[in-house]
């Protein structure tokens, strides 16, 4: 399976200046990430540090995030999710600043019952404020194979890659008074929880605990960004992520993810915004 959402990340590099830094990882949970609640339901499951897997039963779920934070970087991995009845479940891949006017940038997996397809919602909120949900049907069963999921965060945009197919491009447009993270620096972040109250129809379809433990997997876990240290981080404007954005191809290529497996768009929810849609979807 090809396992990339643009170029191939290339082995540990790490460039110093001053307090600052800039890395790219090769990817091992050993090293860079840190099972950080679950009470052993998330396991590394190799000596290479390349397999993950998180549990979630009736008593909790489990996590994990990375033992760095970034301001900008790209980040992906490979999942394969819960498979059969997986309603109220959600397995999760994301960035995420601290605080109460906090940053992030999500894929989230929204388990169904068993024959219905899984609904991966993205979102993104700047200092807080969320509300600009777009979510999609898969056009494939992510719980037989593994699939690449990609973020890209860079000051122009953030792109959102599933099997290197971008699927959503959320632009900086500050011009226009809407709020970019830009200033916050993230940590990754991956979990799997029980949400039946809203994950799975609205609530309707609850988890069937007699099917625990859930399971999902991860692997190849990489990530090349720019390393927050000591209050400072350097961005050099020669990573291709850092200046990436969605070309002609890829625009075709979302286009057609869009038109074909989206199922929600805040950006045409007139119910929900009847004053007009945010200044961001015009």
């Amino acid at each position: 399976m090809k396992f990339s959402c643009g170029t191939r990340f290339a082995f540990l590099v790490l460039f110093l200046f001053a307090a600052q830094s800039v890395a790219v990882y090769a990817g091992s949970f050993h090293k860079d990430v840190k099972i950080h609640w679950g009470d052993g339901r998330g396991k590394i499951r190799d000596r290479d540090g390349k397999l993950l897997s998180l549990s979630l039963d009736k008593s909790s779920g489990s996590g994990f995030q990375s033992n760095q934070e970034f301001l900008y970087g790209k980040a992906e991995v490979q999942m394969k999710l819960v498979p059969g009845n997986s309603a109220g479940t959600v397995t999760t891949f994301y960035l995420k600043s601290p605080g109460t006017t906090w940053d992030e940038i999500d894929f989230e997996f929204l388990g169904n019952i068993s024959g219905h397809p899984y609904t991966l919602h993205t979102n993104v909120y700047t200092q807080g404020s969320g509300e600009k949900e777009q979510q999609f049907h898969l056009w494939f069963d992510p719980t037989v194979n593994f699939h690449t999921y990609c973020i890209t965060w860079n000051p122009q945009r953030i792109i959102f890659t599933v099997d290197g197919i971008p699927i959503r491009e959320f632009k900086n447009t500050e011009s226009m008074g809407v709020p970019f993270p830009k200033n916050q620096p993230m940590r990754l972040y991956a979990s799997l929880w029980e949400a039946e109250h809203w994950a799975t129809r609205g609530g309707l379809e609850k988890t069937d605990w007699s099917k625990a433990p859930f399971t999902a997997f991860y692997r190849n876990y990489n990530v090349e960004g720019c390393v927050w240290a000591n209050g400072k981080s350097s961005c050099p404007g020669n990573s291709p992520w850092f200046t990436q954005k969605v070309d002609f191809e890829g625009q075709k290529k979302m286009k057609w993810a869009q038109s074909k497996y989206m199922i929600y768009n805040y950006c045409t929810d007139k119910r929900r915004f009847p004053r007009g849609v945010p200044a961001v979807c015009t």
